[in-house]
C-alpha cells in the first residue's frame, strides 16, 4: 500500500483532533503541537481513544494528555541520573578488577575476553578505537603526547571514560566468570543477573536518551528477577511485571542504594508521583501501593 498522507499545518492537525473529540482551545492545542509535534502527543493520546476508532472517548481533554506528557520527561531526567551512576560505578569496578589480573594494557589481547569470539572482539575494538579517534579530551592528547612512541592505544582506566554503554557491557560479557563474579559480589547479585540488569536498563538509558516514551511502553530486554529463595523480597507483593518500567525503576533503587546510600533519588521518584496523582501508573506496571514494595523502603 502505497502511503499517501500529506503535511498538515498545526493549525490543520489541531482541527483533526478537535474533530476526533479532544476538547481543547484551539490556540493552546496548536502551541502543544508546535513544542512537541503531533506524531509524538499522539502516543500519549492513543489510550483515549475509543476501541476500533479513531475517536476520542467523552471527556478527554488536552490538560490530561500533556500531564501524562509531563510526567513521563521528568520520568526520564530520574531514570537517567539513576543510570548514570550505576553505569559510571559498574564501569569503575569492572575496570579496577580488570586492570589488576591483566593490566592497563590486558583488553589488547583478545585471551583476556575469553567469552567473546574473535568477530565480537575485533568489533569491539574498532568501536574503542573510533571512540578514541573522536575524542577530544585533554587527558587523550597528554598521553599520546608524552607515551604515544610506546603506546598506541590508552590505557583502560582511561579508555573507560570514552566508552560507551554498549562497550562497558561487551567487556563485562568478554571477560572471564570469575572476574564476572567479583563484579556482581560488589552489589550482592549473581553476575547474570547483574548482566541481565545491565542490558535492560542500557535499552532504558537509549529510550530516555532519544526523548521516547516509558510510561505506557512495553520494554525490550525485560530483566531478570533474582532466586525466590535468596532474594525472597524481590518476590513479595506488589511484584511489577517484568516488561515494564516500574520494574527498572525497583532496580535502579536496589543498586542506588549500594552505590550511593545518601542519594535523595528515591525521595525525588516519590516526589514526582505524588506531583501528579492522575496519572493510571498500572500502564507502567505498578499498583497504588507500589512503594511499599520492599524492595523500594530498604
Amino acid at each position: 500500500m502505497k502511503y499517501e498522507k500529506s503535511a498538515l499545518t498545526f493549525e490543520e492537525q489541531a482541527d483533526k483532533l478537535l474533530a476526533r473529540g479532544l476538547e481543547a482551545e484551539k490556540a493552546e492545542l496548536v502551541a502543544r503541537l508546535q513544542a512537541v509535534s503531533y506524531y509524538r502527543l499522539s502516543g500519549y493520546l492513543y489510550p483515549f481513544r475509543k476501541s476500533n476508532s479513531e475517536r476520542f472517548k467523552a471527556g478527554t481533554h488536552l490538560y490530561q494528555v500533556w500531564e501524562r506528557y509531563c510526567f513521563d520527561r521528568r520520568l526520564r531526567v530520574l531514570l537517567l541520573d539513576a543510570i548514570e551512576r550505576i553505569e559510571v560505578s559498574i564501569r569503575t569496578k569492572l575496570v579496577y578488577h580488570f586492570t589488576h589480573a591483566h593490566g592497563p594494557f590486558g583488553y589488547l589481547h583478545d585471551a583476556n575476553l575469553p567469552k567473546l569470539k574473535i568477530g565480537a572482539y575485533l568489533e569491539w575494538r574498532l568501536a574503542l578505537q573510533e571512540e578514541t579517534s573522536r575524542s577530544k579530551e585533554a587527558f587523550k592528547t597528554h598521553f599520546f603526547k608524552k607515551y604515544g612512541e610506546e603506546h598506541k592505544s590508552l590505557p583502560l582506566w582511561m579508555l573507560a571514560e570514552l566508552m560507551s554503554m554498549g562497550s562497558t557491557l561487551t567487556l563485562l560479557k568478554g571477560i572471564s566468570p570469575d572476574l564476572k563474579r567479583k563484579v556482581a559480589s560488589e552489589y550482592g547479585y549473581p553476575d547474570e543477573l547483574i548482566l541481565s540488569w545491565l542490558l535492560s536498563l542500557n535499552a532504558a538509558r537509549n529510550l530516555c536518551a532519544h526523548h521516547a516514551r516509558l510510561w505506557n511502553r512495553v520494554m525490550g530486554y525485560p530483566p531478570k528477577l533474582p532466586s525466590p529463595n535468596k532474594y525472597p523480597s524481590w518476590h513479595s507483593s506488589p511484584k511489577p511485571p517484568n516488561d515494564r518500567i516500574g520494574l527498572i525503576i525497583l532496580i535502579c533503587r536496589s543498586l542506588l542504594t549500594q552505590i550511593s546510600p545518601t542519594s535523595r533519588w528515591k525521595e525525588r521518584v516519590e516526589s514526582l508521583f505524588e506531583e501528579y496523582p492522575n496519572i493510571p501508573i498500572c500502564h507502567m506496571g505498578l499498583t497504588p501501593n507500589w512503594n511499599e514494595h520492599p524492595v523500594w523502603k530498604a
